[in-house]
C-alpha cells in the first residue's frame, strides 16, 4: 500500500505542478489532468510487464505513462517542448511514445491502434499483453464498436478499460451515454466487469483478475472503471457546481488510501514526491527548447 500510495501521490503531484506551469506560460500546448483517477492507473499497470506487454492510452495519459514507466523527468521536460523530453519536446503532452507505451489525443483512434498492436502481439506469439484506456466520452465513436467486434471474433489479447469519469468534458454521460457501458461489450460476447470505485486496492485486485483473465484465455476483456475527475477537463474549463466539486473529496484516492497508512509514513512520502518533481522541473528548465535546438 505504501507503494501504490507513492505512485499515486507523484502522479497527483506532477498534475498540479502542470496546472501550475500552464497558468505561469511555461508549457507547450495545452494539458489533460487525470486528478481524481489515480487509483486506476496505479491500480492497473501494477499487472503489466513494460518490458513485454503494450499500454495504448489517450489525451488524459500522464498518470498511465508515469505507473508505466516511471519517467517523470522526460515527461515534464515534454510538455514544456524541451529536447530532453520523452519524445525531444515534439509529442508534448497527448502525443507519447516510449518503449511499449503509446498515446494520441483523437479519441477514435486508440482502440484500432490497441486491437492493431493486439493482432500483432498475438501472432508474435510472445505472450503480450495489450491494454488501452477508453474514457466514457470516446464511446461516441462507432469505431469503438468494430474494434470490439473484430477483438472478439479474433480472439485478441487485449485488455479494454473504460475509465468512466461522468463527463465529456463538459457533458454529463447521461446526456451522452446510453444504456448500460458494460452490455456494449457484453454484446460481443467479451466477458466484462464493472467498479464504482476509487479504492486502488479494489482496482488492483479486479485488474489482476482481468488481466488474468486475457492471459490466460487470450481473449479481450471490458474492465468499466466508473470513478471521478477532480479537477477541470483541461485547465479551467470546469462547468461543475462547487457542491459537486466538494462532494468528490470523499471519493479522493490519495484520501482513500491514506487514511489507512501512519502519519508518518504519508508525510515522508508526500515529501519525496513534492521534492522529486521538484527537481524534474528545475531540469526541464534548465534544458534546451526543441524549436531552438532545431534551428541550430
Amino acid at each position: 500500500m505504501l507503494d501504490f500510495y507513492r505512485q499515486m501521490c507523484l502522479i497527483r503531484r506532477f498534475e498540479e505542478t502542470l496546472l501550475e506551469m500552464f497558468s505561469e506560460g511555461l508549457l507547450v500546448g495545452t494539458t489533460h489532468t487525470c486528478i481524481g483517477q489515480e487509483a486506476n492507473a496505479v491500480g492497473v499497470l501494477s499487472h503489466v510487464d513494460a518490458d513485454l506487454d503494450v499500454v495504448v492510452s489517450n489525451h488524459r495519459c500522464h498518470g498511465h505513462y508515469i505507473a508505466f514507466t516511471g519517467d517523470v523527468s522526460g515527461l515534464i521536460a515534454e510538455v514544456m517542448g524541451r529536447v530532453t523530453g520523452t519524445c525531444g519536446g515534439r509529442g508534448g503532452s497527448q502525443h507519447l511514445c516510449r518503449g511499449n507505451f503509446y498515446t494520441n489525443g483523437v479519441q477514435g483512434s486508440i482502440a484500432p491502434l490497441a486491437t492493431g498492436i493486439a493482432l500483432a502481439e498475438r501472432e508474435r506469439g510472445a505472450g503480450a499483453l495489450t491494454t488501452v484506456f477508453l474514457g466514457d466520452g470516446t464511446l461516441g465513436q462507432g469505431a469503438v464498436y468494430e474494434c470490439l467486434n473484430m477483438a472478439s471474433l479474433w480472439s485478441l489479447p487485449l485488455l479494454i478499460v473504460v475509465e468512466n469519469n461522468r463527463y465529456a468534458q463538459t457533458t454529463p454521460s447521461e446526456l451522452a451515454v446510453s444504456g448500460s457501458v458494460a452490455a456494449r461489450a457484453e454484446a460481443f460476447g467479451i466477458e466484462t466487469a464493472e467498479l464504482d470505485t476509487t479504492d486502488v486496492v479494489q482496482v488492483h485486485a479486479a485488474a489482476g483478475a482481468a488481466a488474468s483473465s486475457v492471459r490466460r484465455s487470450g481473449r479481450p476483456y471490458f474492465l468499466v472503471l466508473n470513478t471521478h475527475r477532480m479537477a477541470p477537463h483541461s485547465k479551467g474549463d470546469d462547468t461543475r457546481h462547487p457542491d459537486e466539486l466538494e462532494a468528490l473529496r470523499e471519493h479522493d484516492p490519495l484520501r482513500v488510501l491514506g487514511a489507512r497508512l501512519e502519519r508518518s509514513d504519508r508525510a515522508r512520502i508526500e515529501r519525496e514526491c513534492r521534492e522529486e518533481i521538484a527537481a524534474a522541473r528545475e531540469a526541464g528548465e534548465e534544458a534546451p527548447a526543441a524549436g531552438a535546438a532545431l534551428a541550430r
